[in-house]
């Protein structure tokens, strides 16, 4: 789906939310544009930004990246205009208190810029911009474009799920999503907000798909291994080789680990990704009915270094995230670490991962600096 509007309300009542929420549970795999309201009219990065219904926790929200018409990826970077998370829609309780969503989106990016494609017939947008018409040909069922925005890169998403279908017809829309996230190229200086788990790589994710092995009941036991046989994690196109992410989008964090390979409960129908992933006394934890051994929580939102998910600099704690009404992140256009946020936390957020395993940050709010909410114009962007 190319289009999107302000994401005000909570994805829990958000109707077109709703709407995509139950294609999911039946089985049906939703991509969603993010929407292309990166940066301000200055050219500062804006988070908080992604659309609806791209805010929708089992949607695959996609923003855009930029290639610069190379083969290599080694130049890949995030496009300036891609929306960044987390998801600002927000519900009020009883006493007045307003919560937000805070999700990390998008999930993956794709390519999104400048990107030359099939021309309809009597095309509205060449009609009023006749310069994005590549004139390849003089026959109107050969005519060719050029487009840029999360609207194009989504299909690009949305197609690769569809070889993944083809190849695996026993993958659910959350294996689908969570094998596109592992085998994802982590961009080099781009955080979760700007990236999610990192760029489409359809090869890696297409062999993953050919390699999985579900019971054809659909009931494939929580910790049982997904797969005959474990490629390499890493992929080489163009002559360029990369690593898999290795790790997961799950709500207001990440998971990584081996136990990934196993079949989660979270992988199955009708549940989220980010189900089972709880915080308590500021303890983040994987709920064992929900996630099997071998799966790490992680309890930070980080910059990436090019490599794995889970390596690279801190941009805030996923502690923050869980805390309503507070934002953390690297929002205001300082560079990265610089703390906005519209609330304040001062805790203890500890990461368990197995059982085996504790690391303790203190997280710290900043109340002195607010994000401003998207306001609802009533309309709707279309081909962003």
């Amino acid at each position: 789906m190319s289009l999107g509007t302000a994401a005000i309300e909570s994805y829990r009542n958000d109707p077109v939310c709703r709407a995509a929420r139950a294609l999911v549970d039946a089985g049906v795999v939703v991509v969603v544009a993010a929407g292309n309201d990166g940066h301000d009219a200055s050219g500062r990065k804006i988070y908080g930004q992604i659309h609806s219904p791209g805010d929708e926790p089992s949607a695959l929200t996609v923003g855009a990246s930029n290639t610069f018409g190379t083969d290599s990826r080694a130049d890949d970077t995030v496009a300036t205009y891609s929306s960044r998370g987390p998801t600002r829609g927000s519900w009020t309780d009883d006493a007045g208190v307003r919560h937000y969503d805070n999700l990390i989106k998008p999930d993956l990016v794709a390519p999104g810029n400048k990107l030359i494609s099939a021309e309809s017939v009597s095309n509205l947008l060449v009609r009023k911009y006749p310069s994005l018409d590549d004139k390849v040909s003089s026959s109107p069922d050969a005519y060719m474009m050029t487009l840029s925005g999360t609207s194009v890169a989504a299909p690009l998403v949305a197609g690769a799920a569809a070889l993944m279908t083809q190849a695996g017809p026993q993958l659910t829309p959350n294996l689908i999503k969570a094998l596109l996230m592992y085998t994802a190229q982590q961009l080099r200086g781009f955080n979760a907000f700007e990236q999610g788990a990192g760029q489409l790589n359809v090869a890696g994710a297409v062999t993953l798909a050919n390699l999985a092995q579900l019971k054809k009941n659909g009931k494939t036991h929580v910790g049982a291994s997904l797969f005959s046989r474990m490629p390499p994690p890493y992929t080489t196109i163009a002559g360029y080789t990369f690593p898999w992410s290795r790790g997961i989008i799950v709500g207001q964090t990440y998971a990584t680990g081996p136990g990934l390979l196993l079949y989660q409960k979270v992988y199955d129908l009708g549940v989220l990704m980010g189900d089972g992933v709880i915080m308590s006394d500021g303890v983040i934890v994987g709920d064992r009915t929900f996630w099997s051994s071998g799966v790490v929580i992680g309890d930070q939102i980080l910059t990436s270094n090019g490599t794995l998910m889970s390596d690279g600099t801190p941009v805030c704690g996923a502690g923050v995230l869980m805390g309503d009404g507070v934002l953390l992140s690297d929002g205001v256009v300082i560079g990265d670490g610089v703390i906005m946020g519209d609330g304040v936390i001062m805790g203890d957020g500890v990461l368990l991962s197995d059982s085996t395993r504790a690391l303790q940050v203190i997280l710290y709010g900043d109340a002195t600096a607010s994000m401003a909410a998207a306001k609802d114009n009533g309309s709707v962007n279309l081909n962003y």
